[in-house]
Formats: C-alpha cells, structure tokens, sequence
C-alpha cells in the first residue's frame, strides 16, 4: 500500500503537473498513453489524472528510450510491474537486466559497423557492381541486396 504523501503534496497529478515534473511535453505524455505505457483517469471535471507513481514510469520510459528500446518492448517490460506501487530499484534491476543482451548485441554491431566504413561502403549496396576489395566478381549478389557487408544479419 501507498504512504500518504505529505500535507499539500497531491497523490494524483494533472497532466501539466505530470509534464512539468517529468520533464516530458504533454503530447509525449498522451502518446505514451495511447500506447498503453502509462494510464490516467478521469476526474469529475472530465480533467485527466494520474497517480504519483506514474512519474516513476515515466523516468523508467525515458531512460529505456535513451538506450534505444523499442516502445513495444518497454511496454512489456511495465506490464510486467504491478500497477499498485511505484516501481523500485530492484524492478529496474530486472529489467534492466532483460535488456542488457539486446544492448550488448547492438553495441558489437555498431561496433562492427563503425570499423566497416572506412574500408567501403559495404559492398552489394545496388550501386557498385563489382568491388575488388570486399566483392570481387559481385559474389555477394547471390545473397541478396543491400550492404551484405555491413550487417551480417541481413
């Protein structure tokens, strides 16, 4: 169960309030909303409201965006937290800790992918048919198009 917060501190939050203490703009905040990553109400007034909590939530979207996690992925992560408590430190840890073999997997391809353009543009790229560096004889067109060099996935 919440604490109640202390006296003049509102347990619920407009979405201004929400926007000012979170540093993310109001349209962010709806659009997060309508992707099922955060969840307000309505008061009396027809005004959305949220609970204090949501900052958390916000803090956690805002940090998995900066790593570069998709808004699907960070979805699943927060439908994984229970809705009645701010999330804590160790959820963050678990988490984070789902994410880390993506990010170290996009690390080593940037990685690769960093070390690959000086060299050329990758080879197979439908404007060079030949390169005698890194494609003699345009082998690399049996594997299909693109940059077959620079990401080895593909």
């Amino acid at each position: 169960m919440n604490p109640t917060p202390p006296k003049g501190i509102s347990i619920e939050l407009s979405v201004g309030e929400l926007a000012e203490r979170s540093g993310v703009a109001v349209s962010a905040l709806h659009f997060y909303e309508t992707k099922g990553l955060i969840q307000s109400w309505r008061s009396a007034g027809n005004q959305r409201r949220y609970k204090r909590e949501t900052l958390r939530r916000v803090a956690v979207i805002k940090a998995a965006q900066r790593l570069g996690i998709p808004l699907a992925t960070i979805r699943q992560a927060l439908d994984s937290l229970p809705q009645n408590r701010v999330p804590t430190a160790a959820d963050w840890r678990r988490l984070s800790a789902r994410w880390k073999a993506d990010l170290d997997d996009r690390i080593e391809r940037l990685m690769h992918l960093r070390d690959q353009l000086d060299g050329c543009i990758g080879c197979g790229c439908l404007t060079l048919k030949e390169c005698p560096l890194r494609n003699p004889l345009d082998a690399l067109s049996k594997q299909g198009p693109g940059p077959r060099l620079l990401d080895p996935e593909d």
